[in-house]
């Protein structure tokens, strides 16, 4: 029998762990974790060097990070967000930078030190770690008539387990999700929140591994508009949601880098709607609109007239990118600038500012998968991470319907989210 059984043995399931037994060092506490290997998901992410949190300390603009959960994170976000994130690892010896780009790692840039640190502190406060306990079963064996008195069974492949309280953080878990439903929640069905855009196109064939800032923007095939837009309203997103600027990475499959991976988040519902067949706009220039770019085209025309326009890159663009572009506006290699007409530059400058790929399907980071959809948040109560169905029963992390754009604020939920509910299950 145990005070607090805490279900999945990844980052929120062990932060959870961790305070509830600093809170309270009477209780009897366990972490159950269905695979060998505990914090895989750790271990892996931003590269191996695990992006801890984000350094955005208002957690107004903190919560503006995701799509699902952005209204109810506002309030846990005051209570415990990236600065307590931070303060927490180095008051344990675990020192974090802070990137040009606002992702937080540890000084050391490895995930390894997460790890250790983790695991140092459960066996320093006696926490129970249950490898290889993958769970078939929840119940509740309530106490005579008074179920709120009641004890939950917990039954798993290596025996089953008596707990006071429950907490679920078992991220995206297909089998737990089931259980749950089975017991009375409603489960927002799952699709991939970050992901790549397969896209085959000449103007990128030959160039992967080139990263450079864009502003991009969903747009719908003109075969399927009137889809597009219902798909919008079904899902309320506006079509602000559905543009941003950032890097993008030119990959053998198509187009990544965290402009696409956030797109990818704001638009998991509608594009999920879509099947993955969708039009993205892409400005290569996104600090010049197409009549600008004309006229720079112009000038350099005026200017470098002898010289042939492929080897004259007149705008802050990686060299490859920009020979691809202009081939694609029907400019020849051997082309000099006097000898393009408006006609061709006029081209050039839009395909520039406004070029058009076809999506078709997507790839998916299977190392760092995120998922919208889990526990619906209205059947959470946000201010102990208690069910509001079940007695004694707490949630934390990617369980729920939460998930959020690249830059650690995946984590940061399953910290906010761990703790909060910690707090609740030992307040006396």
């Amino acid at each position: 029998m145990f005070d607090v059984l805490v279900l999945g043995g990844g980052a929120a399931g062990f932060y959870a762990a961790i305070h509830i037994v600093e809170s309270d060092p009477g209780l009897k506490v366990a972490i159950l974790e269905r695979g060998k290997e505990v914090l895989a998901k750790v271990k892996i992410s931003g590269g191996g060097r695990c992006n801890v949190t984000h350094a955005e300390f208002d957690p107004h603009k903190l919560s503006k990070n995701y799509p699902r959960g952005e209204k109810e994170l506002l309030g846990p976000f005051h209570k415990y967000a990236s600065g307590d994130t931070m303060s927490f690892f180095e008051e344990r010896g675990v020192p974090l930078k802070i990137e040009e780009d606002g992702r937080m790692f540890p000084a050391t840039d490895s995930s390894q030190t997460i790890i250790d640190c983790l695991l140092g502190e459960t066996d320093r406060l006696g926490i129970k770690v249950l490898r290889n306990s993958s769970v078939t079963n929840i119940s509740r064996m309530p106490d005579g008539d008074n179920n709120k008195d009641g004890t939950w069974n917990v039954q798993t492949l290596r025996g089953t387990y008596s707990t006071g309280k429950l907490l679920v953080a078992t991220g995206s878990n297909p089998k737990i999700w089931g259980l749950l439903k089975g017991m009375g929640h409603t489960i927002v069905p799952p699709v991939p929140s970050l992901f790549t855009f397969n896209i085959k196109d000449d103007r990128i064939t030959g160039i992967p591994g080139l990263s450079t800032r864009a502003r991009i923007s969903i747009a719908p095939n003109s075969n399927h508009i009137g889809r597009f837009n219902a798909a919008l309203r079904k899902y309320s997103v506006s079509r602000s949601d559905l543009e941003t600027e950032g890097p993008l990475l030119i990959t053998h499959w198509g187009m990544s880098g965290p402009g696409i991976l956030r797109l990818s988040a704001w638009g998991a519902l509608l594009l999920n709607e879509l099947d993955y067949r969708f039009v993205i706009n892409v400005n290569w220039l996104p600090d010049f609109h197409e009549r600008a770019v004309m006229e720079q085209l112009q000038q350099v025309r005026e200017v470098e007239g002898k010289k042939t326009v492929l080897r004259t890159k007149c705008f802050d663009l990686p060299k490859r990118l920009w020979i691809s572009l202009v081939k694609a506006s029907q400019i020849g290699e051997a082309d000099k600038w006097a000898e393009v007409s408006r006609a061709q530059l006029q081209d050039l400058a839009q395909v520039l500012t406004a070029s058009r790929f076809q999506v078709n399907g997507k790839s998916t980071f299977k190392e760092e998968f995120v998922t919208a959809g889990g526990v619906d948040l209205r059947e959470i109560d946000f201010k102990s991470y208690k069910s509001k169905i079940l007695p004694d029963l707490y949630f934390a992390g990617e369980v729920m319907n939460i998930d959020a754009i690249t830059g650690g604020f995946n984590f940061q939920n399953a910290w906010t989210g761990a703790f909060i509910a910690a707090r609740a299950i030992t307040k006396k």
